[in-house]
């Protein structure tokens, strides 16, 4: 299930308020300018899908995003638990960094949390199969995919060199937490 959990980032240990449907999680990520969006396939997408048939199934969504937003590109970046190189590539992303385009993933399977750190707050969403994120160009976030990563997901990108981090050098992410592996992550 998709959440958010909103903190006050100089108290993380303080409960933090918690969306968990679609609707308030879009409504609050607005208000700091954050796209939220769920997409529905429109064909069936087989576990192993190449990226053209990922592409494809998703292209109405992908297309309008393209036109409003003027992307230039788009691929599939896929990560399952046995990766040999998985440690390091969670490593690369959960220190906060801004990058100068937008951020834009959309969870065709699996899942991921994005922490973004803006105005005094912390969101933390938890991302899932149908969701897209926005995130805009110079928000402080990370990233985490958990010990055991499972998720497929559309990337798009005005760059089409693709996206490069800007780290802040600040420690906020080792105070909030990380993501818990998917109990059902699967192939």
């Amino acid at each position: 299930m998709s959440r958010l959990r909103i903190f006050d980032a100089e108290q993380p240990q303080t409960l933090p308020s918690i969306h968990e449907d679609h609707p308030a999680i879009a409504r609050e990520l607005a208000k700091v300018g954050v796209r939220f969006e769920q997409w529905e396939a429109n064909q069936p997408v087989a576990p192993g899908a190449s990226q053209d048939e990922v592409i494809a199934a998703y292209r109405s969504d992908i297309d309008r995003l393209m036109r409003e937003q003027g992307y230039q590109a788009v691929d599939v970046i896929s990560l399952k638990p046995d990766h040999p190189e998985r440690a390091a590539l969670r490593q690369k992303f959960l220190s906060e960094h801004t990058h100068s385009e937008d951020e834009v993933r959309f969870f065709v399977a699996g899942a991921g949390q994005f922490t973004l750190h803006i105005n005094g707050k912390v969101y933390d969403v938890l991302c899932e199969q149908g969701d897209l994120i926005g995130v805009p160009d110079g928000t402080r976030h990370w990233f985490d995919m958990s010990e055991a990563p499972y998720f497929v997901a559309i990337r798009l990108f005005t760059n089409k060199e693709g996206w490069v981090a800007n780290f802040t050098g600040s420690d906020i992410a080792e105070r909030f937490p990380r993501m818990q592996p998917l109990a059902a992550a699967t192939a």
